[in-house]
């Protein structure tokens, strides 16, 4: 019987966005959200396929109500030697996908569509906090922040 992989130090990198995380967010003025304001996400993300990836699950609170949820995996290609993000969100629109890599200890992943360029930033900052931000671009070049997150583990 052969050995199955084992995931290598790129996958191993990963591991620090599993977990139960509660997030304070703040969201900017956009198309999207034109008020802004603060929210509180929350997301369970998990190993998944051997170690390979990481799944999650987020949802987003304002006023006690739930408004926005998504799905993430989080994975790494080693033939195009990047980072992926695959994301599937209540606003009913295919996958979208991120590239990437890490940037010192920093994942910075960036996708394109025809609304403009995302670019989302993951930085962890010290063990059991997670920062995040998304922003948006018209051209790839001029970017505005779309939301900014602080993640704290609670499992």
């Amino acid at each position: 019987m052969m050995e199955m992989p084992k995931p290598g130090p790129e996958q191993r990198k990963l591991e620090q966005l599993a977990g139960i995380w509660k997030c304070e967010e703040k969201m900017y003025p956009s198309q999207w959200d034109p008020k802004g304001g603060m929210a509180t996400g929350h997301v369970r993300s998990h190993l998944a396929a051997g170690g390979f990836v990481v799944t999650g699950d987020y949802e987003q609170e304002r006023d006690g109500k739930k408004t926005f949820q998504g799905h993430s995996v989080f994975s790494y290609d080693a033939q195009e030697k990047c980072y992926l993000l695959h994301w599937w969100d209540s606003m009913g629109m295919p996958a979208e996908v991120f590239r990437g890599n890490f940037e010192g200890a920093n994942l910075v992943l960036i996708s394109k569509n025809p609304m403009g360029h995302f670019r989302m930033t993951h930085e962890f900052p010290a063990p059991g906090k997670h920062r995040s931000k998304m922003e948006i671009s018209q051209d790839g070049v001029t970017w505005n922040p779309m939301f900014e997150s602080l993640a704290t583990r609670v499992d």
